[in-house]
């Protein structure tokens, strides 16, 4: 009986063989907003597969949509398989009076692959869409181990539902549908702020962080060619002399950097490096010299004015009076 359940969950998705002839963009507002709602609510309930369901706003025209926004959604007090529609309506609303041009278009959760739980779920929305759209995040393949870096894809899958015939009767399936990440400039610079840690970091700290990268990057590429070359030499994989010959043309390609002229070079213009930051730290010790001379000479200027004037009134007696008055008045 288990195994016959296990079967019937699994035939919930159809095989990769079927495809779903959707045309789906995934913008990146999507992808943060549902990550930051998973790992907002595993922090809040200590869970590491907590329950989440979101809707998905977008734009649809015929078989192409584009899936722009989302927004989170409740369900019935002590029933995780129950929608709150009120609450749904209320939020979709609020968001059609700022963003006119997005529909409810489906709606997405955290799963390793949809099930008959699912489909009742599914279910719950066709009266806002007549075919919902699922977005399901799989944390699971986060932790591949492959040591493939190139063919790391995001652990989102998009599903399109259909009805399925089987023994004469009906029933109602997913099907996969392959979908593109589409940014505009506007996504593209908030992604870019995003990923360097907001607002704190200077100019100088963002481009120490794309040169990491990019010296990271190239570091993993180069293992990669030092891994196959290696693998070439011991005899596990067959030689492909075609990459041979482009990895020969590639290293004939980069400069020397080991010959005299080089080292004469490079020491030449390290020198010239620690000179100007050298020039530059004692102009900026000769200014803070010059402004404390400056202040000395303000607090010394005062006092001396004091001395020359003090004599003066030393001099004199009652005021509007000289010393040789007293003896006019006794």
């Amino acid at each position: 009986m288990t195994s016959q359940m296990e079967t019937d969950e699994q035939s919930i998705v159809l095989p990769s063989s079927t495809t779903s002839g959707l045309t789906l963009s995934l913008h990146p507002l999507p992808i943060l907003n549902i990550s930051e709602h998973l790992t907002r609510l595993k922090l809040q309930t200590r869970s590491n597969s907590p329950f989440i369901l979101g809707a998905l706003l977008g734009t649809q025209n015929g078989r192409e949509v584009e899936i722009v926004n989302t927004f989170e959604l409740a369900t019935e007090e002590g029933r995780d398989d129950l929608v709150d529609h009120d609450f749904l309506v209320s939020r979709r609303d609020q968001y059609k009076q700022v963003f006119p041009s997005l529909e409810f278009i489906g709606w997405y959760t955290v799963a390793p692959i949809p099930t008959s739980r699912h489909i009742a779920l599914h279910e719950q929305f066709t009266g806002y869409c007549s075919t919902p759209l699922l977005l399901v995040l799989q944390p699971s393949m986060i932790t591949s181990s492959s040591s493939d870096i190139t063919g790391q894809t995001l652990p989102f899958k998009a599903y399109e539902p259909t009805i399925e015939i089987r023994d004469k009767k009906t029933r109602s399936v997913f099907v996969e549908a392959p979908y593109k990440v589409e940014t505009g400039e506007a996504e593209r610079i908030a992604v870019d702020w995003t990923a360097k840690g907001g607002g704190g970091s200077t100019s100088l700290e963002s481009h120490l962080h794309a040169q990491r990268a990019a010296v990271k990057m190239l570091h993993e590429r180069i293992l990669v060619l030092v891994q196959y070359v290696t693998n070439v030499i011991a005899g596990q994989i067959p030689t492909d002399h075609t990459t041979l010959r482009s990895l020969s043309a590639l290293i004939a390609s980069l400069p020397a950097s080991e010959n005299k002229g080089f080292r004469d070079e490079f020491n030449t213009e390290y020198e010239d490096v620690q000179l100007t930051a050298f020039l530059s730290s004692l102009t900026k010790s000769t200014n803070i010299l010059n402004d404390l001379v400056d202040k000395h000479l303000i607090l010394t200027g005062g006092s001396r004015e004091d001395r020359t004037l003090n004599p003066r009134r030393r001099g004199m007696g009652r005021q509007g009076t000289m010393p040789g008055d007293w003896a006019m008045h006794p």
